[in-house]
């Protein structure tokens, strides 16, 4: 039986014995006969079905990311997500992966509540959320056309990638949070970001759960465990799409380099700290500001009694201080105590009047000198696109002027080493931290200011994407927080040393200095661009398709 207002999908035959199994009837509906009628809860028990299973996969795709170390979950849920669609013909399937993507987003992004909710209300979180579900909707509407060709679980992958790619650029610059590949900062799948970055591995992870869902469906359609020849052929190249991508960074895991290849050098991090108020912190950064001052302070007598190491290098959250006309005598005073060059998250107010979001090199007897400016700013907060609109969910309007746009490489020369660095949100792009790497970045450092958004998921996510960008670069990442998760993370993903939230610490550690340059960085953005183009194809293909008929062999095809 078929669902309400929908019909089904149409499947290519496999001579093999089918990979893509043809919907010839639903598996829902017992084999009956769509054309025999029942009851209404009968006719729209499908659907419902459909409905739950397409909700409770956005929920296990939630579980799959951090803080909890549950990486596995997301190809269950990509699987559940591929039993809800299979079958569905457009509007269907863009239906049910609204679902699936509202699930998701919800919970993924809860924070903002977190942030804006004490004055604003759901009203922005419920929008943000309904935004980037609408993208799952559309790809997974396309997805009952490229599902018509041979190698479904491949195309349907890329085409749900797709919605990654266009939700990262579009509008406003894109939101690219809540990535697939941002799932997997550890795991069997982790080392696939050494060869294509965050798009591969979210390659790997769909492919997977897409190939489980059509591994269920083709095992329902075997007439019993007796069954020899073509059909079992099919069985095992359907099981293949699930298992070859787990295999694959399985096998890559040696290949994930760890040593370092040109010394080392002791940085430490200063987390100062900021009570947990959400937006009740704007026209507070004062607090903040005394807060990283009096921590370094306290690491700077830990170092004079040798309870740690002297760094070489320290390093401060994004926007910690105000600086104006290039100078805050502060700052200057605490880094020449110390003796030690730091790299300073900082408002940096130009010449011109301008702002940048910028990270300033601040040197022993120098002061502050060379600087990065943020190239990816966060829309509705560090620049305001249509703000009579924006004044209904943002507080960053009224009289704020949008910040300046970076237009180079975060790298700096200092401590006797190249650094690289990406500021906060830049964390969710792929090219600043590989752009820093092509600089001739030896290491990577990530300066946040995460005290606006709670106790929440939001700084978990966050190291999540810093573990991946490790592996996917091959080099060690140092997270400053203003309020925490600061980390320090060696090139494999792995966390050596973090701090608390919402607690005024510091970490000193040695990080390992590399040269090598990772595939990922070699490709750069062609693997994402290849697997766009493979993507558009398979819609093209399978819009062309979809009025050829259908020969199938039993409920296989």
């Amino acid at each position: 039986m078929t669902e309400s207002g929908e019909q089904q999908a149409t499947a290519p035959a496999d001579t093999a014995g089918a990979d893509t199994p043809a919907a010839g009837a639903d598996p829902d509906d017992g084999g009956r006969d769509p054309s025999v009628t029942g009851t209404r809860w009968e006719r729209l028990r499908p659907a419902v079905g459909r409905f739950a299973l397409a909700a409770t996969s956005g929920i296990v795709l939630f579980l799959a990311f951090a803080p909890r170390q549950l990486w596995w979950l997301a190809p269950i849920a990509f699987a559940g997500f591929g039993l809800a669609l299979h079958g569905r013909r457009l509007w269907g399937a863009a239906g049910y992966g609204l679902v699936f993507g509202l699930a998701f987003n919800l919970l993924h992004l809860l924070w903002i509540d977190d942030f804006l909710g004490a004055e604003f209300g759901p009203g922005p979180w419920l929008a943000l959320s309904g935004v980037m579900a609408l993208y799952v909707a559309v790809a997974a509407g396309l997805m009952s056309f490229a599902g018509r060709l041979p190698g479904a679980p491949v195309w349907l992958a890329l085409v749900f990638l797709l919605q990654e790619y266009a939700r990262s650029r579009w509008p406003a610059n894109g939101f690219p949070w809540g990535r697939i590949g941002f799932s997997q900062p550890e795991g069997a799948y982790t080392p696939l970001a050494a060869i294509g970055g965050a798009p591969l591995v979210g390659f790997a992870v769909v492919t997977s759960g897409f190939g489980l869902a059509w591994l269920v469906v083709h095992l329902r359609g075997l007439p019993g465990l007796r069954t020899r020849g073509p059909q079992w052929t099919g069985l095992a190249r359907t099981a293949a799409y699930a298992l070859v991508p787990l295999l694959a960074g399985l096998v890559l895991w040696p290949a994930v380099g760890t040593g370092a290849e040109t010394g080392h050098r002791t940085v430490a991090v200063v987390q100062g700290n900021a009570p947990n108020a959400g937006i009740g912190l704007l026209g507070r950064r004062d607090t903040i500001r005394a807060g990283a001052l009096a921590e370094h302070d306290r690491l700077t007598t830990r170092i004079d009694r040798g309870e740690v190491a002297r760094p070489d290098l320290v390093v401060w959250p994004e926007t910690t201080v105000d600086v104006v006309g290039g100078r805050d005598s502060e700052v200057t005073a605490a880094v020449d105590e110390l003796g030690v060059p730091a790299l300073v998250g900082s408002l940096y107010r130009t010449a011109d009047g301008r702002t940048d979001n910028a990270v300033v090199a601040w040197r022993p007897g120098d002061g502050p000198g060379q600087r990065y400016a943020k190239q990816e700013l966060v829309p509705f907060s560090e620049y305001v696109p249509m703000r009579e609109i924006a004044a209904w969910f943002t507080p960053f309007v009224g009289n704020t002027q949008d910040m300046r746009w970076g237009d180079e490489p975060g790298v700096f020369d200092i401590a006797g080493t190249r650094v690289g660095t990406a500021i906060c949100y830049e964390a969710a792009y792929d090219y600043p931290s590989r752009d820093a790497v092509h600089a001739g970045a030896r290491m990577l450092v990530l300066p946040t200011n995460n005290a606006w958004f709670g106790d929440g998921e939001m700084t978990y996510q966050q190291l999540a994407m810093a573990r991946l960008r490790a592996v996917e670069h091959g080099r060690a990442v140092v997270v400053a927080a203003t309020s925490g998760v600061s980390a320090v993370v060696r090139p494999d993903g792995t966390v050596s040393r973090q701090t608390e939230m919402y607690t005024a610490d510091s970490l000193v550690a040695d990080v390992p200095l590399r040269e090598t340059t990772t595939l990922a960085d070699r490709f750069g953005p062609w693997t994402e661009r290849v697997m766009l183009g493979a993507a558009v194809c398979a819609v093209l293909a399978g819009f062309a398709l979809r009025r050829r008929p259908v020969h199938t062999t039993g409920r296989d095809g």
